[in-house]
């Protein structure tokens, strides 16, 4: 039984090469005749970044897989290499920020033998393509994305022709009714679905992204049948690899050439180019598939009992049960097989970690729950939580209790502490701002379940520079780093969202000093609790008062020395 894709010799074959030629280029560099400007796009391709104390080592998860030995490598690395945790991040990868260079070969090596790697984590080319979480038991599901993803990841990986691109370039693709990839904010989305006559097709979205200029992707293409991705998307990328400015970073991505076309333009020429290419060039074939998909089959599920949260929370002792009933609401997910559920462990414990740190005992507390209770696999989401994708329900209160003793059954899934926030600037070199101290602010100061609970589903998204790492832009409340005169202050803005009604945040006016950042907060969330209809989410309340009570709130009595930046 197989639950995810596993290296062929092929795969194996090319993963060590690649250790070992960078084994030579690190070594080159220590030696000093390989110079940084050389060394910089190598090291780049291979997920190394040179940040503000020390070289951060990005690691690949594609599409958010990962086995409970792959984790327990994880944490043999951060023990080892690193200072004892792992990152992870909104790209469903894992960071490590205290690596030494001459020791990167040998994280690499270590990878390796768990058929990891880190190539492709940066640089301008096609990054880890990312997915749904709940791919293959999400009970909304239409389509199980993984076998797409993995084709796509191998076409993708060391393209000679989409080496050195314009910019960055990032896919999502999604298979579910409820959109849990943020769809419209990559370079290129895909949502596969089935046509009429049931057959496999997907519909893509262009031009989408964060950063200095928050756009959503428009739709290019509907109803592709999916044996033509690979052709579509290399005339796509050849577009964008045409025209794409290069004289300007910060209009390099291809939303701004999108932007600057138009959407009916760019699709002519995406459309010109694949009908001259799509008889020469190679597409996936159903042989593909199938050697593909054979990876990612069902689990051995047994026959197991069919129970409700109530019956669970029934069986435990009164004292337990209000907790326990949280975690169900907040934690848990119904999953396609009757008896079975899907539950997500918050890496945001209030005031503690930063958003997606795991330390090495909890990585491997971790592996060990998952093989315990999960067939030995896990998944990363892009809120920077973990998800145990095959839970028994009734095991769900052993599962919960054992959770409970390693600090890892917070129920505050969706929740105003289920902060997704970037490393900001205590490690990174871009960041204007930290975002790690206003993320601990905000845990400390409302770090009241019962409060938690009676607001709802309400998000908050901290980055510390204009990349947009920490996404705010799609934050109900986002948080911006920004640098005035050498100081650090942060632009708050509401509105935004993502899933099905993606929406990009509007700036409420004037920053805030960092000590200000909670009582604004407070004042935000203030408005909401008394002017909220019952029933009613904040990003609703929102819609429906529009930007002007908030923004009075948060600047009431001129009590902040807030200023424009």
């Amino acid at each position: 039984m197989e639950l995810m894709y596993r290296y062929d010799q092929n795969d194996q074959a090319l993963i060590q090469e690649r250790v070992a030629q960078f084994r030579n280029q690190v070594a080159r560099r220590v030696q000093g005749t390989l110079l940084e400007d050389e060394f910089k796009p190598l090291r780049l391709q291979n997920g190394l970044y040179l940040q503000r104390h020390a070289y951060m080592l990005r690691v690949a998860i594609p599409y958010g897989m990962l086995s409970s030995d792959q984790l327990r490598t994880l944490a043999d690395i951060a023990l080892r290499y690193d200072r004892g945790y792992g990152h992870f991040t909104t790209r469903q990868n894992i960071q490590f920020n205290w690596v030494e260079l001459e020791q990167v070969p040998d994280i690499l090596a270590e990878l390796a033998k768990v058929e990891m790697h880190a190539i492709q984590t940066s640089g301008n080319c096609i990054r880890n393509i990312t997915s749904d979480p709940f791919a293959g038991v999400a009970s909304d599901e239409v389509v199980d994305t993984r076998p797409i993803c993995e084709l796509l990841r191998q076409w993708s990986t060391l393209h000679p022709e989409f080496a050195y691109l314009p910019r960055k370039f990032k896919i999502a693709v999604n298979g579910a009714k409820q959109d849990r990839t943020v769809l419209l904010c990559h370079d290129v989305g895909i949502e596969l679905k089935k046509n009429i006559d049931n057959q496999l097709v997907a519909n893509l979205y262009v031009g989408g992204g964060m950063g200095r200029t928050p756009i959503l992707a428009e739709l290019i293409r509907t109803e592709l049948d999916w044996k033509n991705l690979p052709s579509y998307l290399t005339a796509l990328v050849r577009v964008y690899n045409l025209h794409g400015r290069r004289d300007n970073i910060y209009k390099a991505r291809i939303k701004i050439l999108v932007k600057s076309l138009g959407i009916n333009e760019f699709a002519r020429q995406v459309e010109e180019e694949w009908n001259e290419i799509k008889d020469t060039q190679p597409d996936f074939t159903q042989a593909d598939w199938d050697n593909v998909a054979r990876h990612f089959s069902k689990p051995a599920y047994i026959n197991a009992p069919v129970v409700t949260h109530q019956d669970l929370i029934s069986s435990v002792t009164p004292q337990e049960q209000l907790a326990i009933g949280r975690w169900l609401q907040r934690n848990v997910r119904a999953h396609q097989v009757p008896g079975y559920s899907s539950v997500t462990l918050s890496l945001k414990p209030h005031g503690v970690n930063a958003p997606g740190d795991v330390t090495v005992a909890q990585m491997q507390a971790i592996a060990d729950v998952a093989d315990h209770f999960s067939f030995g696999e896990l998944r990363v989401t892009h809120e920077q939580n973990l998800v145990l994708a095959d839970i028994e329900t009734v095991r769900l209160v052993d599962l919960w209790r054992r959770l409970k003793k390693l600090g890892l059954a917070l129920s505050n899934i969706g929740l105003l502490t289920d902060i997704i926030a970037c490393p900001g600037g205590d490690f990174c070199s871009l960041a204007n701002a930290k975002s790690l101290p206003i993320t601990k602010a905000i845990q400390e100061r409302f770090d009241d379940i019962d409060y938690l609970h009676d607001l709802g589903d309400i998000s908050i998204n901290i980055s510390g520079c204009i990349n947009s790492c920490g996404h705010h832009h799609v934050g109900n409340i986002g948080i911006l780093g920004v640098d005035k005169d050498g100081e650090e202050w942060f632009q708050v803005s509401l509105g935004g969202t993502q899933g099905n009604e993606t929406a990009i945040g509007k700036i409420i006016g004037r920053a805030f000093l960092a000590e200000e950042i909670p009582e604004v907060i407070e004042r935000l969330l203030r408005v909401y609790v008394e002017k909220r209809h019952e029933g009613e989410l904040f990003s609703q309340t929102y819609l429906r008062l529009g930007l002007e009570p908030f923004k009075e709130a948060a600047y009431a009595h001129n009590a902040f020395s807030a200023r424009v930046t």
